[in-house]
């Protein structure tokens, strides 16, 4: 532990001197900075626009279901990585006493949905300066991992894949919290504890396919597409409606009544 700490405190020095000392590598979405003795501080980012309810917002929602649909993305990319969250940050573009602390309200239930604490670290800032017509919301989690712990790249060759909850985005989906076909921080933590679940990884915009492919490539295998999945993989999963797992065969059933929201086959993890 000693040397950890001289080669932590050598690198400290040499980037105050500008001179490197910390790697930072981008993992899919996440940014990692390796701090030595195989541990990393991860980040995760999410932004929303447009969505609120404000004059020129597009998507009509509660301030509380922005807040609470800001923090599910990155708070949901940190936790399936395997890292411990360690705090968390928003950036609102309105003002406190307009709806801004609704939308923390929002964040706060989401944080305690995954299991944090009430005193989970949590900062920020907002436009109290400004009026503004449309509501903008960017928010960071901050976790730590250590190498044993990190999914990414863990996935083997004749894995399933499967999509734990539907894929669903604003403004073609109506998205509610009590919509029971979406996966939620709960159940991803329970999805976590399955024996023989490997890689865990949310989809987004791009839909399921490209995060298939995405979790494939990462593990250096081949993504083989099923021609009978039961959902759309080219559909956008918004905020991070459905996340993908990639699993032993034996755990499909498992990885069901773990999480209790629809699971759909989506294909197998080939060797390249």
């Amino acid at each position: 532990m000693e040397n950890w700490e001289k080669l932590f405190e050598e690198r400290y020095s040499l980037a105050r001197q500008g001179q490197g000392g910390f790697r930072c590598r981008q993992v899919r979405d996440l940014t990692a900075l390796e701090l030595g003795n195989g541990f990393s501080l991860v980040v995760a980012v999410d932004s929303d626009g447009g969505i609120g309810p404000r004059e020129n917002d597009v998507v009509k929602v509660s301030d509380y279901l922005v807040g609470r649909f800001a923090m599910r993305v990155p708070l949901i990319e940190i936790l399936c990585c395997g890292a411990l969250p360690l705090a968390a940050f928003d950036m609102l573009t309105v003002s406190m006493d307009d709806g801004g602390d609704e939308i923390v309200r929002g964040i706060r239930d989401e944080l305690a949905e995954a299991g944090l604490p009430e005193n989970f670290p949590l900062s920020g800032s907002s436009e109290d300066n400004v009026p503004t017509t449309m509501t903008g919301v960017g928010t960071t989690v901050l976790g730590l991992v250590h190498d044993d712990d990190f999914r990414p790249g863990t996935s083997q060759a004749d894995d399933v894949v499967l999509c734990v909850g539907l894929p669903k985005s604003g403004p073609d989906d109506e998205i509610r919290l009590d919509d029971e076909e979406i996966v939620r921080q709960s159940q991803i933590r329970a999805l976590l504890g399955v024996d023989g679940a490997h890689d865990v990884l949310p989809v987004g915009s791009r839909g399921a396919l490209y995060e298939a492919e995405e979790m494939a490539k990462s593990a250096g295998l081949r993504f083989v597409e099923s021609q009978e999945a039961a959902i759309d993989p080219m559909k956008s999963a918004g905020p991070s409606t459905c996340v993908l797992v990639s699993a032993e065969a034996p755990e499909i059933e498992s990885i069901a009544d773990a999480v209790a929201v629809p699971v759909a086959f989506l294909g197998r993890l080939e060797a390249q």
